[in-house]
C-alpha cells in the first residue's frame, strides 16, 4: 500500500499541475488538505465483555480536484495508529486480520508490537472523467442513494450505521459509476460494483428528478446480492422537511421483504433541530430514531441521538458535546448507552465514553 500511495502522489505532484493549499485562491487545481484525529474510547467488547480502553490516532491526506478540465481527482489515504488495552481482546485479534469487504484490497497493517498497532487505508481514490453533462468516476467512492439518516433501504452500497460513533466515516465502495445530466434537477446513475465473494456484486441504475417541489428517485437493479426496486422522496410540508423511502429486496434464493422509512426534519429560529425517522426493516420489527441538536453557543453545539426498536422493545441513546475551539479544531466529548434484555438488538450493544480532538489542515 505505501509504495501505491507514494507512486499516486509522486505523479500527481510529477505531472505539473496547479497544487494550492486548502482555502487558497488561484489558479484553482487539486488541493492538498487533511486532518489529524485523536479518538479515546472506553468500553467492553460485546459478546465476551471484555473491559478495554483504545486510542486511535488518524493521520488523513487528501487530494482533490481537478487534474485536467475534463478530469478529476479524489484521493484520501489514511495512516492509523491503535493503542491501548483494545488490542488484547479476542475481539481485535480476529477483526485485524479479516480481508477489507471492498473489492481492492488496497489497504495493508504496518505493523504490531510493543502495544501498537499500525495500518495503512485507502479511504477514498477515484478518478472522475467529464464529457458534456456525463460524468464516469471510477474507484472507491461513497455512492450515497436514499435519504435515509439513521436508517435507509436503499443506501445499501454505503450503509447508514445509527450507533457508530465516528458518525461522519463511511466506507467507500469500489465501483463505476455513470451519471448523466437531463436538466439541472434531473439524472440517470448506473453503478457496477463488483465484489470477490460469488452473488454480492452490485449493478443498477437510479433515475432522479423533481416533479410538483418533491425530489424523487426510482432505483432498480441488483444491490450487494439481493434484487431491488424502490423509491424515495423530498420535500417540505410547511416549514418541515419531510422524506420517505420503501423498497422491494430480495436476496438470492431467500424471500422478498420490504423495506420502509418516513422521516421529518424541523428547524427551530433558535438552532434547535429535530430529525425523526420510522423503519420497517420488513423483518418484523419496527424502529424508531430522535436526532436532537441545539447550538448552546455559536463554538459549543449540543447533539443527541436516540435509537429504539418497538418490537424487543431495546433502546441506545448518544449524547455528545462539540467545542470549536478554532475554526480548524474541534473538540468532541461523548457518551452511547444502550438498554434492553439480554440477546435484544440494542441490548447486546455495550455502553461506552469516548473524547476525540480533531484538526483540519
Amino acid at each position: 500500500m505505501k509504495p501505491l500511495a507514494a507512486l499516486m502522489l509522486g505523479l500527481l505532484l510529477a505531472a505539473g499541475r496547479p497544487v494550492c493549499a486548502q482555502g487558497s485562491e488561484g489558479e484553482g487545481g487539486v488541493t492538498l488538505s487533511g486532518s489529524v484525529k485523536s479518538l479515546l474510547l472506553r468500553s467492553e467488547t460485546p459478546l465476551e465483555r471484555e473491559g478495554f480502553t483504545l486510542g486511535l490516532n488518524r493521520l488523513r491526506l487528501q487530494a482533490q480536484g481537478p487534474l485536467a478540465p475534463w478530469l478529476a481527482l479524489d484521493l484520501q489515504l489514511d495512516e492509523e495508529l491503535l493503542v491501548g488495552s483494545y488490542l488484547r481482546t479476542a475481539q481485535f485479534q480476529h477483526e485485524k486480520d479479516q480481508p477489507p469487504p471492498q473489492y481492492w484490497h488496497a489497504d495493508a497493517n504496518t505493523f504490531e508490537r510493543h502495544g501498537a498497532y499500525g495500518r495503512q487505508r485507502l479511504h477514498r481514490a477515484s478518478l472522475t472523467f467529464s464529457i458534456g453533462e456525463a460524468d464516469l468516476r471510477l474507484g472507491r467512492q461513497r455512492i450515497a442513494w436514499g435519504t435515509g439518516r439513521f436508517w435507509s433501504p436503499l443506501d445499501i452500497l454505503n450503509p447508514v450505521s445509527p450507533v457508530a460513533i465516528e458518525r461522519e466515516e463511511r466506507l467507500g465502495v469500489d465501483a463505476a459509476l455513470l451519471e448523466a445530466r437531463f436538466g439541472p434537477l434531473s439524472r440517470l446513475s448506473i453503478v457496477y460494483a463488483p465484489r470477490r465473494e460469488p452473488g454480492l456484486g452490485s449493478r443498477a441504475l437510479q433515475w432522479h428528478a423533481n416533479a410538483a417541489a418533491i425530489d424523487y428517485s426510482m432505483t432498480a437493479g441488483r444491490l450487494a446480492g439481493a434484487d431491488v426496486a424502490g423509491l424515495d422522496l423530498a420535500g417540505q410540508l410547511g416549514q418541515a422537511g419531510m422524506r420517505a423511502e420503501i423498497a422491494r429486496l430480495r436476496p438470492e434464493g431467500g424471500r422478498a421483504q420490504w423495506r420502509a422509512m418516513l422521516g421529518a426534519d424541523y428547524a427551530f429560529a433558535n438552532t434547535l433541530t429535530l430529525s425523526a425517522e420510522l423503519y420497517d426493516g420488513g423483518e418484523g420489527a419496527r424502529r424508531a430514531g430522535l436526532f436532537i441538536g441545539y447550538d448552546i453557543t455559536p463554538l459549543l453545539k449540543w447533539a443527541n441521538y436516540l435509537v429504539a426498536n418497538l418490537g424487543d422493545r431495546s433502546r441506545g441513546a448518544d449524547i455528545r458535546l462539540v467545542w470549536s475551539v478554532r475554526p480548524d479544531v474541534d473538540l468532541t466529548l461523548g457518551l452511547q448507552r444502550f438498554d434492553g434484555r439480554a440477546g435484544s438488538e440494542y441490548g447486546q450493544l455495550r455502553s461506552a465514553t469516548f473524547a476525540q480532538a480533531q484538526w483540519f489542515f
